[in-house]
């Protein structure tokens, strides 16, 4: 059924008014312009005289779902624009997750028409001037031209930007593979070659998901609020291991437009089995630390060596270095409470056997059922300040890997000790054995 409403048209002109305006005003609103370059530009920017000339520079530009160049930055073969909700719906995480919320990508081959995709991304309602080109919207081809025909070819220019250029074709530098489809391994008519693409719109989906769960107001509240002890309503999303891949070097441009939105940076989420553990824990019965022990870890390993290599770097003193160092030292803080965990798995008491050198509150982290029990049997009071020796030892220690070769000293303990301190007040290893 047709729509009926005629002030539509008027609506969606006054909003490609607005854009051609704020294009014109940014070009002409310059110092000892001359009049005959104004008039030049106004009259460039007159409604039918723009859109008529981006109906033609449409065809250097090409709306994906689905990229080549990410390959290859020279890869000049066929893109595909692919709806989400037009796929088949699989078990496993594609681009057919996306559904209705997905952001196209463009292909181009000059960036100095760019400016006819913001054209086709101006946002009406909950939709965008291409959504309506593409189903041919009688409103939109009434606010494009008041002569139909003239309309309907602009409207077919503008559409054709999904549509793949020249031949479906792979390229030289782009990735193929062979998939076998038959059971003859030895026979080539079993099998298909493939010619895989970047499913860019996934991909800024997917970056645009981690960053807000990394980097959100809301989630780094959320973690403070965990190193505080206190209780939040936001959950914390960690992704470890996460890698970056940058795509076009220092010209992400060339690669895609959503590409160069990322800076040309893409996560790579890891793609590996589970490590399984399965060696006894034992008493710490000998050394008079137990940090040689949790140094040992080989999470903690990756971090200490992830925040040394960024340190060395000589970071800007910004709220994103800092936000970055704490959640390294978050992660060394978590597996210092694990492997207290893994230790309480042990009967209580095998820190008072003489062999055990380790100091009182590093016995009292490990074996907090022992302590007491021994503090009850001896009529004392049982450690009170096992939290604040603990961080400084665990302050002492990370410095003590980081000194060399860079210069820490008492600024950089008391920040690793009070990120500890705050944790570790916060947990129940010492409390939750008091009622015992």
């Amino acid at each position: 059924m047709p729509n009926t409403d005629t002030s539509r048209p008027a609506e969606i002109r006054a909003v490609i008014r607005d854009f051609l305006k704020k294009r014109l005003e940014a070009k002409i609103d310059r110092p000892q312009q001359a009049d005959a370059v104004r008039a030049s530009l106004q009259t460039r920017f007159d409604h039918a005289t723009w859109i008529d000339a981006a109906a033609r520079r449409v065809q250097a530009l090409q709306v994906v779902t689905h990229t080549l160049k990410p390959a290859h930055p020279k890869a000049d073969g066929t893109n595909l624009f692919c709806r989400p909700l037009g796929m088949a719906s699989l078990t496993v995480v594609g681009s057919h997750c996306l559904g209705s919320d997905f952001t196209s990508d463009v292909s181009v081959k000059n960036a100095a028409h760019l400016d006819v995709h913001q054209f086709l991304k101006l946002p009406l309602q909950d939709r965008t001037l291409l959504d309506l080109i593409l189903e041919k919207d009688a409103d939109v081809a009434a606010a494009l031209s008041d002569d139909p025909a003239q309309a309907e070819a602009w409207i077919a220019a503008f559409a054709a930007i999904v549509e793949p250029r020249g031949k479906v074709a792979s390229h030289t530098n782009a990735k193929q593979l062979y998939w076998r489809v038959g059971d003859d391994s030895t026979n080539d008519a079993h099998y298909h070659l493939l010619a895989p693409l970047y499913a860019s719109s996934l991909a800024h989906s997917v970056f645009q998901t981690i960053n807000t769960d990394r980097f959100a107001d809301e989630a780094k509240d959320a973690r403070q609020a965990r190193r505080d002890g206190l209780f939040t309503q936001h959950t914390i999303h960690e992704y470890p291991q996460l890698a970056v891949q940058k795509l076009g070097g220092t010209k992400p441009q060339n690669i895609s437009q959503l590409n160069s939105e990322r800076g040309g940076n893409n996560y790579l989420l890891a793609s590996l089995p589970p490590v399984w553990v399965s060696a006894n824990v034992t008493p710490l019965i000998g050394p008079d630390s137990m940090f040689p022990a949790y140094a040992r870890r080989p999470a903690v390993r990756e971090a200490v060596k992830a925040l040394l290599d960024f340190l060395k770097t000589d970071p800007d003193r910004t709220k994103e270095t800092r936000d970055y160092c704490d959640e390294l030292v978050d992660v060394l803080i978590d597996e210092l409470l694990l492997f207290g965990a893994e230790l309480h798995s042990l009967p209580p008491g095998w820190s008072q056997v003489p062999e055990c050198r380790l100091g009182t509150a590093e016995k009292h982290f490990l074996d907090p059922g022992g302590v007491l029990d021994a503090a009850r049997q001896a009529g004392v009071a049982p450690p009170t300040d096992s939290a604040d020796e603990l961080s400084e030892s665990f302050g002492n220690w990370l410095n003590g890997r980081l000194k060399d070769p860079l210069p820490m000293g008492d600024p950089e303990f008391l920040y690793w000790r009070d990120l500890a301190c705050s944790q570790l007040d916060a947990h129940d290893w010492e409390g939750g054995h008091d009622e015992q």
